[in-house]
């Protein structure tokens, strides 16, 4: 009889899902192995899933505030009082529905959100562009926020089929798709919206329902019966989602990160115009070449950029050269005097395009397979939060900083600026915390 010594066994009948199959062809170790051709598939789907949605979003915006001053008869005061409720509970809707999303996507699996999600998008572009009267239109907003939702469990998917050590790669591409929708919406909302202000808005529609018929045919479920969790109100609700990120040390800290991160994007998205026209006086087409600069680059940095520069630093320290890079382009905004510093600080604030993956990476990975949903509905409900928090507040000291005896018109970059250095901070201090990694 040969020696047991000399013939261990084989690695292969270990029962241990690290080196299982699944996980050397980029699956959990949960799942059953799909072929090459299907995952390609389903993770092109899921792209083009959150790809649509930003375009969707992007598309309206220009069109919305339109069709909401000609139903207020052509009254621009209260169309921009109006506007602004509309942008409020959509982030609501965000904060309270993100997390239940997300932990149903936990109980049900991902799949059947997705698809829903994709129909309900749909549809209710198809209202909004039917709706006879504000109130309809209204709703439309109200029921966007809600299917919106279902960017966390987009997320949840691909961390269910990524091995931990990509999952920042594919944060990244994802995370790419915001660019290509930010910088293709509103070129494309626009001109639908020289022929007809509701066109967008039957386009969105159509292209989102053609999207979740062409998923029921390519994606798979993602997530296995075994990895499943009941649901649960407590889990569930925003509180109760967001208590998950204190379960372990150094989540909470990587949250606020991502939170700040989120609140300094919003001087972007709020004053950003107003201050490029009030400082440089650009033109509406300087602006939108601008905009789809940071688009353009966005996408570039998620789609090429973030794999091999976690690959290089790891996850700590693209969070780290992405916090940097953003804190030194939001100053440089502030600085401009003539528009020249504003430009050159575009490739240096995107490059926060490194520190969101790495950032949700870090957090998946300290996140058992069954609560993957629950984590990206607490991360939408910052963003969430973000939404409520920052139009307000940007726009405030922007209105201050021009008004006031001391004249400092980049006040709100210089704040978000100060916003990501403080991330800076409590970043450090989560890399030096010790990281707990759960299987996935």
């Amino acid at each position: 009889m040969p020696d047991s010594t000399q013939n261990p066994p084989q690695p292969v009948a270990v029962p241990n899902p690290l080196l299982t199959e699944p996980e050397l062809v980029g699956l959990d170790a949960t799942l059953t192995p799909k072929p090459p051709k299907g995952r390609r598939a389903a993770a092109t789907f899921i792209f083009f899933t959150v790809t649509l949605d930003m375009l969707a979003l992007g598309m309206i915006a220009p069109v919305l505030p339109r069709l909401i001053e000609g139903f207020l008869h052509g009254d621009t005061s209260s169309a921009a009082k109006m506007l602004g409720l509309f942008g409020t509970v959509f982030a609501a809707m965000q904060f309270f529905f993100s997390p239940i999303v997300g932990s149903l996507s936990d109980r049900f699996g991902r799949r059947p959100l997705v698809l829903l999600s994709n129909f309900g998008l749909g549809l209710d572009y198809l209202l909004m562009a039917w709706a006879p009267a504000l109130n309809w239109l209204f709703l439309g907003r109200i029921i966007s926020g809600l299917t919106s939702s279902s960017i966390p469990t987009a997320m949840a998917y691909m961390a269910d089929v990524t091995p931990r050590e990509r999952r920042a790669a594919a944060f990244g591409m994802l995370n790419s798709a915001f660019g290509i929708g930010f910088v293709l919406g509103p070129a494309v909302g626009g001109l639908l919206g020289n022929i007809n202000p509701r066109l967008p808005f039957w386009v969105a529609g159509g292209l989102s329902l053609v999207n979740g018929l062409y998923g029921l045919f390519v994606l798979p479920e993602s997530l296995s019966k075994e990895n499943r969790s009941p649901f649960s109100w407590t889990r569930a609700n925003p509180v109760g989602s967001l208590a998950l990120l204190r379960r372990h040390a150094g989540m909470i800290a990587i949250a606020t990160v991502l939170l700040l991160g989120y609140i300094a994007q919003q001087s972007l998205m709020n004053v950003y115009v107003i201050y490029a026209d009030y400082r440089y006086h650009w033109t509406n087409r300087t602006v939108g070449f601008s905009l789809a600069t940071i688009g353009v680059c966005t996408a570039i940095y998620g789609a090429l950029l973030v794999k091999p520069v976690v690959a290089k630093l790891g996850e700590r320290g693209a969070i780290t050269l992405g916090l940097i890079g953003g804190a030194i382009g939001y100053s440089m905004f502030g600085l401009s005097k003539t528009g020249v510093l504003f430009w050159l600080g575009i490739p240096l604030l995107n490059m926060m395009s490194f520190a969101w993956p790495a950032a949700q990476s870090l957090l998946s990975r300290k996140t058992s397979p069954s609560e993957q949903g629950q984590l990206q509905g607490a991360i939408n409900s910052l963003r969430g939060i973000a939404g409520l928090i920052g139009p307000g507040f940007f726009t405030y000291i922007f209105s201050k900083s021009i008004s006031t005896g001391i004249h400092i018109p980049g006040t709100p970059f210089y704040t978000a600026a100060a916003m990501l250095l403080v991330a800076l901070l409590l970043a450090q201090r989560a890399i030096q915390a010790p990281t707990p990694v759960l299987q996935s």
